[in-house]
C-alpha cells in the first residue's frame, strides 16, 4: 500500500506556468474542448475513395492523398441542410437525408432526397408526409421507407409509391420499425430489410395494444394545460408486443406470414438475409434471454428451420457478443459468443454444425470489423481486447484460426473503418493522454498514408489548462477481485494536505469507464473539479466489462448488490492514502450510476459524506422488461432482488448528504423513479436536496440545461463535501 501512495503521490507533474481554469461553459457551450472528426464517412466502391459530410457538402477523398479532389453533393447549392447520406450500391445515385427530427434516442422522423449524379437532378422521395430509415433496394430501383408506422417503397424510374402495410396506428400496430423497448435496448430501429435480389421486403410487424401506456407530461414553456404524452412501455413483468415477421412479394404484392411457432413472448433481436435470395436468417430469443435460437426461413412458404442453439445458465448478451456473418460462398457462416467464458467468434456450416474455433483466449474479440473474402481462406479483421482489458486493438486472422497478428501500432483505445476491398482503413485511436487522431493506413504494408485529423488545437488547449493525466491504478474489492480504477489529482498537490475523494462510476453490466482512452463526458467537469481542489476517481466495479463473462455476470439477479460493496470497499481503499481525507469522500453517477450512488447513501453508514444521483432507477421494477430481465428475470420470480437492491427501501438508513436530480420528460429512466425515491425519503423524515428539470429528457439537453446542472452540481459539492 505505501509503494502505492508513493507511486500516485508522486507521479503529479508541476508546472511554472500558470494553469487556465476551466468553466462550465467550456464544455457545455463554447466546445472548447470539441475535437476534429469525420462525419459520415463512406467507403467507396473504388478503394481508392472515401466520403465524408463536411460543412454541408459531401466531399470525395483520394486515398493515395488523403486530401480531398471533389464535392458529391452539395447542399448549399440545393438549398438543403444534409445530415446524412447513402449511395445506391452502383453510386449513381444518393439518398439525402434532412430535416431530421428524433423521437426518441434512436428513432427519427426525416424528409429525404434522391440525388442522380447523371444530370444533377434532385427529387423528393415522397409527398406523402415525413418517412424513416429510407434504403435503397440493391439492384439500385427503389427505396423503401416508414411512415406512420407502415412500410412503403418508391420505384425510381417514375417516382411511384406503394404501401406494403396499410393498418398501422400509433399505440397499437407498428410495421417495418419497432418499438420503443426494442429501439432503447436491442438497439434496432428500422425493422425491415431487401432481399439481394430486390424481390422481396423482410419486416417486422408490432403489435402492442395490449402493452401498458406510461403517461408523462410537457409544460411546453408556460403553456396553460400541460401536453400530454402516452406511450407504450412495457415495465418489467409485463406484457411485451407481439412481434410477427413477414415477407413481402413484390411482384404478387402480398405478404407471407413467417411461421414462427405459438410462442409470442419472444424477441427477434436480428433479422438478415443469407447468400441466397430465397432464404432469410433469423434470431429467437426466450423471454429470459438466456437462449438464442437461429432459424433459416423459406422466403416463398414462411416455414423456419432450427440451424443453431446457443444457450446459459445466466444471460445471452445479444447486443455485444452474438454477431452472425454469412459468407459469400454460401456454405458457411461465423457466429461469436461467450460460451468458452469470453466472446469469441467460430466457423459453422450453414446447418448449424460448428466447425472450427477462429479466436480464443482468455481475452475478447470484441467487435467485428470485416471478412476479407477475396482470398481461398478468407480473413477476419477484429478489434481485441488481448494483451489488456483497458485497451482495444486491432488484429486479423484467418477462418481456420491460423495466422493471428496486431495490426494498431498505438497504445490506448483503437477502432477502425475499413475500406470495401480491405486494402485501407481508417484508424481511430486516442489514449489517456492523447486526443482522438484519425489516420488512413494501408492494410498490407500497415503503413501510415496521412494523418487525416491530429486535433493539435485541442491538444494546445489540454497544456493550456494543465489537464490532470489519468493515474491508472487497481483497488482492492469487497471480494477477492481487483477493481480497475484510475485517478485524477489536482496540480501541486501540497504533501502536507489531504484532498477531498469524488467517486464517479456507472457501474452497469458490461459498462466500461476504466481505458487507455481519451474521455468524453463528464471527463471535463471532473477536470473543473481538480483544478478546484477535489481528486476525483473513477472505479468500474464487479459487473463491468472487458474481463470476461464470469467477471461481467457475477452481479446476475442481484443488480446493485455486488456494485456497491465494491463502491464502499472503494471508499476504504482510498481513505487510508496519506493524502486523502477519509471523512470528505463523496459519490456519483448518472442513470445506472445513479442508481449506485443512491443505494451507497442509503446503505453506506455515512462512509460517504456526499452523494449525487442524476435520472437513477430506483426500483427495477421500474424499468423495462428487455434490459431489467436480462440482468434480473421477472420480478414475480426475483422479488427478493428487486426490492433488496432498492434505494427506496433504505431510505431511513441515509446517512450524509443527498442530491437527487431528475427530468420530468425522461422516457427511459421515468420521473417515477425520482418521486418515489423523494416519497421514501419523506416518510423517513429524512433531509435531503432535489432539483427537476422540466421536460427534460434522460440526457438533460436542450438550451442551457447542461450548463445549469454542472453549474448546480459543482456549488452542490463544494458546499457538501
Amino acid at each position: 500500500m505505501k509503494q502505492l501512495l508513493t507511486i500516485l503521490f508522486l507521479s503529479l507533474a508541476v508546472s511554472s506556468v500558470a494553469q487556465k481554469k476551466i468553466t462550465v461553459e467550456d464544455f457545455t457551450e463554447k466546445g472548447t474542448f470539441r475535437s476534429d472528426y469525420l462525419s459520415s464517412l463512406n467507403w467507396m466502391n473504388n478503394g481508392l475513395y472515401y466520403s465524408a459530410l463536411e460543412d454541408n457538402q459531401i466531399l470525395r477523398y483520394n486515398v493515395t492523398t488523403g486530401a480531398s479532389d471533389s464535392i458529391l453533393v452539395d447542399g448549399n447549392k440545393l438549398n438543403i441542410k444534409i445530415s446524412d447520406y447513402e449511395f445506391s450500391d452502383n453510386e449513381k445515385k444518393i439518398l439525402l437525408l434532412t430535416e431530421q427530427k428524433f423521437i426518441y434516442r434512436r428513432s427519427y422522423t426525416a424528409e429525404y432526397y434522391v440525388y442522380t449524379f447523371e444530370g444533377s437532378e434532385l427529387k423528393k422521395l415522397s409527398n406523402g408526409g415525413r418517412q424513416s430509415y429510407a434504403t435503397f433496394s440493391p439492384d439500385n430501383s427503389m427505396v423503401a421507407f416508414v411512415r406512420e408506422n407502415n412500410l412503403y417503397y418508391v420505384k425510381l424510374v417514375n417516382m411511384s409509391e406503394y404501401a406494403v402495410t396499410k393498418d398501422g396506428k400509433f399505440g397499437s400496430i407498428i410495421n417495418g420499425s419497432t418499438d420503443w423497448v426494442y429501439e432503447e435496448e436491442l438497439y434496432l430501429t428500422k425493422a425491415f430489410e431487401w432481399s439481394p435480389d430486390s424481390k422481396k421486403i423482410a419486416f417486422f410487424r408490432f403489435d402492442e395494444s395490449q402493452v401498458k401506456e406510461y403517461n408523462l407530461q410537457y409544460w411546453d414553456n408556460g403553456a396553460l394545460y400541460p401536453r400530454d404524452y402516452r406511450y407504450k412501455y412495457p415495465k418489467a413483468g409485463e406484457d411485451n408486443a407481439v412481434v410477427e415477421v413477414f415477407i413481402h412479394q413484390l411482384a404478387k404484392n402480398e405478404n407471407v406470414k413467417v411461421k414462427t411457432g405459438k410462442e409470442t413472448d419472444v424477441y427477434y433481436p436480428k433479422m438478415q438475409w443469407t447468400q441466397d435470395a430465397n432464404m432469410l436468417s433469423l434470431m429467437q430469443l426466450n423471454r429470459l434471454q438466456n437462449k438464442l435460437d437461429i432459424y433459416h426461413v423459406n422466403a416463398q412458404s414462411g416455414v423456419m428451420t432450427l440451424v443453431f442453439t446457443d444457450k446459459s445458465k445466466t444471460y445471452l448478451d445479444v447486443t455485444y457478443a452474438h454477431e452472425l456473418i454469412y459468407l459469400n460462398n454460401g456454405t458457411h457462416f461465423l457466429y461469436s459468443t461467450e460460451r468458452e467464458g469470453y466472446k469469441h467468434y467460430y466457423l459453422h456450416r450453414m446447418d448449424g454444425q460448428m466447425q472450427n474455433p477462429i479466436t480464443k483466449g482468455n481475452w475478447e474479440a470484441e467487435e467485428f470489423v470485416g471478412l476479407d473474402q477475396s482470398s481461398k481462406t478468407p480473413v477476419l479483421y477484429y478489434i481485441s481486447t488481448e494483451g489488456s482489458s483497458m485497451e482495444r486493438h486491432l488484429y486479423k486472422v484467418d477462418i481456420k484460426g491460423k495466422g493471428k497478428m496486431k495490426l494498431s501500432t498505438k497504445a490506448g483505445t483503437n477502432s477502425v473503418d475499413m475500406s470495401k476491398d480491405f486494402k485501407y482503413y481508417i484508424a481511430y485511436n486516442s489514449s489517456s493522454t492523447t486526443p482522438l487522431e484519425i489516420s488512413l493506413v494501408s492494410t498490407k504494408t500497415n503503413k501510415l498514408i496521412k494523418v487525416l485529423k491530429d486535433n493539435q488545437a485541442l491538444k494546445d488547449r489540454i497544456q493550456a489548462y494543465q489537464l490532470s493525466e489519468k493515474i491508472f491504478f487497481q483497488i482492492d474489492g469487497a471480494d477477492q477481485n481487483q477493481l480497475n480504477a484510475y485517478m485524477l489529482q489536482p496540480a501541486n498537490m501540497d504533501s502536507t494536505k489531504k484532498y477531498p475523494v469524488l467517486i464517479y462510476q456507472y457501474s452497469g453490466p458490461g459498462s466500461q469507464n476504466v481505458t487507455n482512452s481519451w474521455s468524453g463526458g463528464h471527463y471535463y467537469y471532473h477536470q473543473m473539479l481538480v483544478q478546484n481542489g477535489y481528486i476525483v476517481v473513477c472505479v468500474d466495479s464487479r459487473g463491468t466489462g472487458g474481463r470476461g463473462e464470469a467477471f461481467k455476470k457475477m452481479t446476475y439477479m442481484n443488480l446493485g448488490k455486488m456494485e456497491v460493496e465494491d463502491m464502499f470497499a472503494s471508499a476504504k481503499f482510498l481513505g487510508k492514502m496519506s493524502f486523502v481525507d477519509s471523512n470528505r469522500i463523496g459519490i456519483w453517477g448518472w442513470s445506472y450510476g445513479g442508481h449506485m450512488s443512491s443505494l451507497a447513501m442509503m446503505t453506506g453508514d455515512g462512509i460517504f459524506k456526499a452523494g449525487v444521483a442524476v435520472a437513477p432507477v430506483t426500483n427495477w421494477r421500474f424499468y423495462d422488461t428487455i434490459y431489467t430481465e436480462r440482468y434480473m428475470r421477472k420480478p414475480q420470480d426475483n422479488p427478493e432482488g428487486y426490492d433488496s437492491n432498492s434505494p427506496n427501501t433504505y431510505a431511513q438508513q441515509l446517512k450524509g448528504n443527498f442530491l437527487l436530480i431528475h427530468g420530468t420528460g425522461d422516457d427511459n429512466v421515468h420521473f417515477q423513479n425520482a418521486v418515489m425515491l423523494q416519497e421514501s425519503l419523506i416518510q423517513a423524515n429524512k433531509q435531503f436536496d432535489s432539483f427537476y428539470y422540466p421536460d427534460k429528457a434522460h440526457s438533460l439537453y436542450g438550451g442551457k440545461t447542461r450548463t445549469h446542472l454542472y453549474t448546480m452540481m459543482t456549488n452542490w459539492i463544494m458546499s457538501n463535501l
